[in-house]
Parts: C-alpha cells; structure tokens; sequence
C-alpha cells in the first residue's frame, strides 16, 4: 500500500490498522510484532507499507496518517481474496450404492470470494434421473440422485470456482450395485440328432458375478462353454457361449444360463427341440384342363401332409367363348412351403 506526501517537512508519517486501532509503523521503524510486515521509504515522499505471505486475515482498512494538528490521514481498503479449495471433509468420497437408493453428493468448497460448485459427469454425459435431469452439468453444492440406477453409475467431478486462479475439483466415483441381468439372443433351437448347437447368454452384474450353464433341473456343465468377461461403464459384462453336441436323446431339451452375485441368483432357459426329418419342399399345382376332365379346373393342395381333391367348376372361363380343346391353356403354379413332420 502507498502513501504519497510532499512538503512533509518536520511531520511524521505512520501506519495504522484502522479496525484493530494498532499503530503498525511510524516513519521508517516497524512497531508490530509481526514479521511480515514492513516498510519503505523512497524519492523522500513514497511510503509503502508491505504485507508478505498475506492472509485473509489483514483484509480491512489502513490508515496513512501524518501527526500534524489537526491530523491529516488517508485510509484504503485491502481486499484480500483466496483461490478455490475442496475441502476433503464433508465432501464425497468414493460410494457404493444399491440399485434404487436415494444419493447424496457432498461438495465442500471455501474461498474468497465465496466459490460456485458446479456439478459434470465425466465423458460429458447427461446427468439423469436427478434434478434438472438432461443437462450436462448441475450447480450447487450438493447433488441428489433419486432411486439410481445403474446407467447412473460413474465419475462426478465437483468443480469450484470463484474467479480467483486455479479453479479446483474433486472426483467422486459412484458404484451401482444390483442383481445380475441376463439377455438371450434366442430360446428355441432346432437341429437333428448327430449334430450340435452353440447356445448363447449375456449378463451383467455388480458386483461381478459367478457365471455357468445347468443341463435340465440341476446338473452343471463345467467343459465346454467359454466366458469372456469385460468391464464396462462401471458394469460387469460376461458373454457366455457353449456347444452342445447332440449324440444322444437326452442331449435335447432345456439349458439354463445362470448368474450370481451377493444380491441374488438369475437364470434363464433355452430348449433345444429335436428335428425328426428333414425340410422338405411341397408343391401345390393348379391344373387346368378341358380336354381331360371338361370345364373344370382340378386342385392338389398337399399342404399339412393332407391331400385334398377339389373340383371346380369354370363356368367363367367357358362363358368366355373359349369352347375349342386347342383354347385351352394347362398352366401348373407350384410355390414351396417349409414343413417338419
């Protein structure tokens, strides 16, 4: 802080902490006890009066005074401001939660001036199922996540701020737990005996999660089946294959995908249906002929593995002047059908 005085002559100039009424120099002497103080003289009218390692502590006023009568002074405000800091009690640690629990995130930040939170998700994704759900970063010090799920799950980053440098943050990662989930491509297979099929199942899981296939109502399958295992987004994801080949009748039937953890046990079934014979391709003709059976048109349907012999009359076509044999067009529609016996 500088004071400025010409034509000081026989007056002194001192320093004064105006709210503590304490005298801190007088000339060029220091009077305070406190060692970050001190005083400079310079071009025989600059005073300067030097704090180091300020504090927030010596904001206030300060006196400039000069013992003349009466006494001329000048005072000036020293504003003193602090960066940003997050302080580690009570803000958040890293949590674990359970599926559809209320959260509460915690940031504790000081500073002068009093700093702004500012709430992101890392990767930039949405913040959800919380207040103002949809945007991209949430204000205030405290973040409530109402019955979260797991697409909840993930890093927040407590950001303060009050325009002093650097700004501050602080990482929060949040753990979903819940019980496995299973997806299936498929539940039915067909395949004949002598050959195989490759069953498949996904799951995920937090904690991460026991995984195996069951033949029937309890036997486990411990050989042949593969499990490739990844985290991701906070979740365990497990891809569960296995090839079962069908040597015998009691190859076939229902297979259980099965997946625990400490929260609970999750299973589902595919079956595996045995095909007695092969595709086999039927035909339905419609045959048309005068010179055989008349004016009539003769129908073999074989759909279903029935044979139906329907006779119609074509009293349409006859009407239509087409009387000669030789007018007559014999035309077969064939179209094919899939059938299993």
């Amino acid at each position: 802080m500088t004071c400025t005085v010409h034509d000081l002559y026989k007056y002194k100039i001192a320093w004064l902490r105006v709210d503590t009424q304490t005298i801190l120099t007088i000339e060029t002497l220091v009077i305070t006890k406190s060692e970050r103080i001190a005083i400079t003289h310079t071009e025989q009218r600059i005073w300067q009066l030097r704090i180091k390692d300020i504090k927030e502590s010596d904001k206030g006023w300060y006196m400039c005074q000069i013992n003349t009568d009466p006494m001329k002074s000048q005072m000036g405000y020293l504003n003193v401001v602090v960066p940003p800091d997050i302080l580690d009690h009570p803000t958040s640690q890293d949590m674990v939660v359970l599926e559809d629990s209320n959260v509460t995130l915690t940031c504790a930040a000081t500073g002068v001036p009093e700093p702004t939170v500012t709430w992101k998700r890392e990767g930039e994704k949405s913040l959800t199922a919380v207040e103002d759900s949809g945007i991209t970063s949430h204000d205030g010090a405290m973040l409530h996540i109402y019955q979260i799920q797991r697409h909840n799950a993930g890093s927040y980053h407590c950001i303060a701020s009050n325009g002093v440098p650097p700004t501050v943050s602080k990482r929060i990662i949040v753990t979903v737990n819940f019980q496995p989930i299973i997806r299936l491509p498929a539940r039915q297979y067909y395949a004949e005996l002598g050959g195989r099929v490759v069953l498949e199942c996904y799951s995920e899981s937090q904690p991460n999660s026991i995984n195996y296939w069951m033949k029937g109502k309890g036997e486990i399958i411990l050989q042949g089946g593969t499990y490739d295992s990844t985290f991701e987004d906070h979740v365990f994801k497990v891809a569960m294959k296995i090839v079962v080949r069908l040597e015998k009748a009691a190859d076939f039937g229902v297979y259980k995908c099965v997946a625990k953890n400490s929260l609970g046990t999750t299973e589902e079934s595919v079956k595996i249906y045995r095909k007695t014979s092969k595709t086999k391709q039927v035909e339905n003709q419609v045959v048309q002929q005068s010179n055989y059976l008349g004016s009539t048109t003769f129908i073999k349907n074989y759909t279903d593995n029935k044979i139906k012999d329907i006779l119609l009359t074509a009293s349409a076509a006859s009407s239509s002047g087409m009387r000669g044999t030789s007018e007559w067009i014999v035309m077969v529609v064939a179209f094919t059908a899939s059938v299993f016996l």
